[in-house]
């Protein structure tokens, strides 16, 4: 059992030690000290090599590619920290893998952001730090508390920067609606949403917009982005409607090495992302990668303080 004033514990992960240590210099402590290997066979041992009994323990592992590795891993520290007497633990999860399919929107098919949440609280885990969820109902799949926190705050600065005046924020589907306006009203720029059809996973089309951008920069945001297909079918639109600039800008940089070629041959200036997963092989130039340990260090200084992580959510655009 859990109570407030005992001894804070970060540890990470294999899939993004980077973030893990850059949070942890935040907070002015040092990562906590696991071991992680793997069997010939490729199963996954973890071993917490510190008396953590008793702990406030902050597991930090987004579940990016490859995520059913780093997923089950994820669950195999939560259960190791469990039995090791850990007082509370939680999953502090920057990107949440799975959560495009967060709904049955086909015949027959999983709800597999629930069927996540579900095994991360049969794991062991107490609580979830997260951020940008692909939909924000997923924090309903969970029967723990669920903190999740916003990119904006941290890309807020630099976009006002980038886009300079007569600005027109686009969502690029009718699911970014939300976050586009909510950009829009931060940095006191127009709004604009463009209607999409997906073909198939690889393949959009972008065929209406609703909006005036004709001589305006425009900034396409979305919460993640794989294969850039959206944003590029987006400003290849845009462009034809008579846009003068176009960046865009995403919480999730998840691109491989074709979504990096694709979007150094695009008409997009710039793309504004964050570190919430490694950088991309390949990195582009026309990428720019913003840090999110900050928030993440405040968020977890506040959870194990008890205090309150509002504020957290307020931009600092002038």
């Amino acid at each position: 059992m859990y109570t407030r004033g005992q001894e804070l514990f970060v540890f990470s992960g294999s899939a993004h030690p980077k973030l893990a240590k850059d949070i942890a210099e935040q907070l002015g402590i040092t990562l906590g000290n696991i071991k992680i290997e793997h069997f010939p066979d490729g199963e996954i041992f973890v071993q917490y090599l510190q008396n953590i009994r008793g702990g406030d323990v902050f597991l930090i592992q987004p579940t990016c590619y490859p995520p059913n590795e780093t997923l089950m891993e994820l669950l195999i520290m939560i259960d190791a920290a469990m039995r090791a007497s850990a007082g509370r633990i939680t999953a502090v999860i920057p990107y949440y893998g799975y959560a495009r399919q967060d709904r049955k929107d086909k015949p027959r098919v999983a709800i597999t952001s629930k069927l996540v949440a579900n095994v991360l609280i049969a794991a062991g885990v107490n609580r979830v730090l997260t951020m940008d969820l692909h939909a924000q109902q997923i924090m309903g799949f969970f029967d723990i508390p669920v903190d999740h926190l916003y990119a904006a705050p941290v890309l807020y600065p630099h976009l006002k920067k980038a886009l300079g005046d007569n600005a027109v924020v686009v969502a690029p589907d009718s699911g970014s609606v939300k976050m586009a306006h909510a950009y829009a009203s931060a940095l006191g720029a127009g709004l604009a949403v463009i209607s999409k059809r997906r073909t198939d996973a690889l393949t959009v089309e972008s065929s209406h917009l609703v909006g005036e951008v004709k001589g305006r920069t425009c900034l396409i945001i979305d919460d993640l982005t794989s294969t850039a297909g959206t944003l590029i079918a987006g400003a290849n639109l845009l462009k034809k409607e008579g846009a003068n600039r176009i960046i865009a800008a995403t919480s999730h940089c998840l691109m491989n090495d074709l979504g990096i070629e694709k979007l150094e041959s695009s008409i997009i200036e710039e793309l504004y992302s964050t570190d919430s997963v490694p950088e991309v092989v390949g990195k582009s130039s026309k990428l720019k990668i913003v840090s999110i340990a900050p928030i993440m260090a405040e968020a977890i200084r506040r959870i194990h303080a008890g205090g309150s992580l509002s504020s957290l959510f307020k931009s600092n655009v002038k």
